[in-house]
């Protein structure tokens, strides 16, 4: 058995059962603790969100980063190469079924995605232009354990700054070569320094940047994926039963497809809105809101973008196209799909490599941040974060070039790794985003524009330094 071989054969079982059971369980606790709060306060989410132009009430100049920018900036992360290619190998391995276990896992995810976000603005601390902060930080300071934040800062570091990155720039070779004909070399060297002209301007150039792109987008993808349903209309009830009978029916608890569904949904889920990983936290710290609820309840919102908007659109086309059992998977499969349900020709080939251009940049330059973010954690001077972004574009560059089953492996079991010391984190101080939910809800029905302050929770008043008292 070679090498590679035995980091696949690791990472199944860290991917394929341990983390999926854990995930589902906190996801379920964290639902009945938070008394459903991704289902009862929607409306509160939209409501935010649309407000989430102004800036908060926190001063000073740490007010730049507003609560939509760094919205965005999980969902450039968020949506990627998962959304086109790993929608469509779920679909191509576990079956039609693995979308309807991709929406269960994204209902119940976002209470998950609410927690963390909650606690990493709770513990969040004052950086040189916007706020810092993330699991990192709010496991050094919640719970008092440092070499469980720095293990956790080295592993998404790894695993968001180099292994995910290298991925993002091969998918984008590959669609510009086989759409364009263009030499991976010319596309590594252009991704390259793209990446260092946005990163090198900081937090407030790459939250400004997914600001503009990813909106634009996401909305372009979904416009498509709508066009191509009205398209064709009278397959539509068919695709539903389709995907309900894949994932609960007689024929397929005998087939032994049923589990295949579950797995693979859950995974490319998991995958795509990142709910319970710790990395979204660190884009939602960087907000100024008045309350730490009010970000909370908008990254929790992220995964209903990411999985049931974006996800789903992807889903729809393959279905709606009636090719996916064709032997196709991955991007080739949502580009014929595209072709197929526009009535023939290459327009589906030409839109994926545009669309993972795009979707696979603005992840590249969301997910360096993560890095970034951790890095300064572990105490790196303005040397070592010239030097990580160096790196970065030379990850981004040699990952368009090279072949990435290898990496691919690692950074699942590091994705794994980071996940677990995550679950763990907010598992335990999760009671904090409870009460902090709790006292949101009262001033909410108190009429006010809820507000935090220190002397809610004495007991972490001292580690809550960027809340007035």
């Amino acid at each position: 058995m070679n090498l590679t071989q035995i980091v696949g054969a690791v990472s199944g079982v860290l991917t394929d059962y341990v983390l999926v059971a854990l995930l589902l369980v906190a996801a379920l606790y964290f639902t009945l603790r938070a008394r459903g709060v991704q289902f009862v306060m929607v409306g509160e989410m939209l409501r935010l969100l649309l407000r989430s132009g102004k800036r908060g009430n926190t001063g000073g100049t740490h007010g730049s980063i507003s609560s939509f920018q760094a919205f965005a900036l999980s969902i450039a992360s968020r949506v990627g190469t998962g959304n086109l290619a790993g929608v469509a190998t779920a679909i191509a391995v576990g079956g039609p079924g693995a979308v309807f276990w991709m929406w269960v896992i994204a209902l119940l995810g976002a209470a998950s995605a609410f927690v963390e976000s909650t606690l990493a603005q709770l513990f969040k601390v004052r950086g040189k232009h916007s706020f810092i902060g993330g699991p990192a930080y709010y496991i050094a300071k919640g719970l008092h354990k440092k070499w469980w934040a720095a293990t956790f800062a080295v592993l998404i570091t790894l695993t968001f700054g180099f292994a995910f990155n290298s991925v993002q720039s091969n998918t984008v070779a590959d669609a510009m070569a086989m759409s364009f004909g263009v030499p991976r070399q010319a596309t590594a060297i252009a991704l390259a320094l793209l990446t260092i002209i946005i990163v090198w301007g900081g937090v407030r150039r790459v939250s400004r940047f997914s600001e503009i792109v990813v909106p634009v987008m996401a909305v372009a993808y979904i416009v498509l994926a709508a066009i191509i349903i009205a398209m064709n209309t009278e397959r539509f009830p068919y695709v539903m039963k389709l995907i309900c009978e894949n994932a609960f029916g007689f024929d397929e608890v005998l087939g032994g497809t049923f589990g295949s569904a579950l797995i693979m949904g859950i995974k490319r889920g998991l995958f795509s809105n990142e709910a319970g990983e710790g990395s979204t936290p660190n884009a939602a710290a960087t907000a100024a809101v008045s309350h730490p609820v009010k970000q909370g309840l908008i990254q929790a919102f992220g995964v209903y973008t990411d999985t049931l908007i974006v996800c789903t659109a992807t889903a729809f086309i393959i279905l709606c196209s009636g090719i996916y059992t064709g032997g196709h998977d991955g991007i080739v499969l949502t580009q014929h799909a595209i072709d197929a349900g526009l009535g023939g020709g290459s327009y589906g080939s030409t839109f994926v490599c545009v669309a993972i251009f795009f979707f696979a940049f603005t992840s590249i330059i969301a997910n360096y941040y993560y890095g970034e973010a951790n890095i300064i954690y572990l105490g790196a001077g303005r040397g070592s974060i010239a030097v990580y972004r160096l790196a970065v574009a030379a990850i981004v560059y040699l990952g368009a070039l090279t072949s990435l089953d290898l990496v691919w492996g690692f950074a699942d079991i590091t994705m794994a790794l980071m996940t677990l010391c995550n679950l763990g984190a907010i598992i335990m101080l999760g009671r904090y985003a409870f009460a902090l939910l709790a006292d949101y809800r009262r001033q909410r029905l108190a009429g006010c524009d809820p507000a935090y302050r220190r002397s809610t929770i004495p007991a972490i008043a001292d580690e809550t330094e960027c809340w007035p008292e």
